[in-house]
């Protein structure tokens, strides 16, 4: 038995989760306990899911996002917790953010155009937090084993990136802004690697490109193992 069947086990013997949450999510730390996410995310119903979000602990919040995410991908037709998603898609706990990408991911593990529709949807958000976790929601290489996947990735990140590039410089100092260029610095060597002969098309354009950001942009990409080698095979 893995450790998220552990914990799913575990929760099933408790009618209140806090304590044991409390107890196992290793926090404070650098790093959440994301097994025993994983597991409230398959074990909370939507009663449990939104108490768990209502309590305002950070590590139970991101624990019922990711939970509403397994329920929207299992109902796609009941959006009801499509608007709390995105509210909590920026916040300004970044863990609580990371967790709505990991909702929007774990929708996709049923529903994948369903995914990639939100994610779509909210790459034109006006709010660039939004924007961010719709790339990290994306790109995660188990939402991109097909060639149609990885190309809407793909599309996506070229949206996000030229709305970016139009942000006069100033705004460009916002922490919001700077969290969603950090997303693009590694979003696009996700999705290249899923489609290498297109993905190093687009890529090669934004390494033309005179603007700062985007060529930190690709700085950072090209700094990544998975873009690398593709980057050090091309003719």
């Amino acid at each position: 038995m893995g450790r998220i069947e552990e914990y799913r086990a575990a929760l099933k013997g408790f009618d209140d989760w806090m304590p044991y949450l409390n107890a196992h999510s290793a926090l404070p730390g650098p790093r959440g306990n994301l097994e025993l996410v994983a597991a409230c995310g398959e074990e909370a119903d939507v009663p449990r899911a939104e108490q768990l979000i209502a309590t305002g602990d950070e590590f139970a919040t991101v624990c019922g996002i990711v939970a509403l995410g397994r329920y929207l991908g299992l109902h796609p037709r009941d959006r009801g917790h499509v608007e709390v998603l995105h509210r909590y898609a920026a916040d300004s706990r970044w863990r609580v953010r990371e967790g709505v990408a990991m909702a929007l991911q774990r929708a996709g593990d049923d529903d994948p155009g369903l995914a990639f529709a939100l994610a779509e949807s909210w790459a034109h958000d006006p709010e660039p937090l939004v924007r961010r976790a719709a790339v990290a929601a994306i790109c995660e290489p188990r939402l991109l084993r097909t060639p149609a996947a990885a190309r809407r990735a793909l599309e996506l990140l070229d949206h996000v990136t030229a709305d970016l590039a139009r942000v006069p410089a100033d705004g460009r100092r916002s922490p919001s802004v700077r969290t969603l260029r950090q997303g693009l610095g590694y979003g696009w060597s996700v999705a290249i690697a899923a489609l290498p002969a297109e993905g190093l098309r687009m890529f090669a354009e934004l390494e033309q490109s005179a603007d700062p950001d985007i060529a930190w942009i690709v700085r950072e990409n090209s700094r990544k193992d998975r873009l690398r080698k593709l980057l050090d095979g091309r003719p």
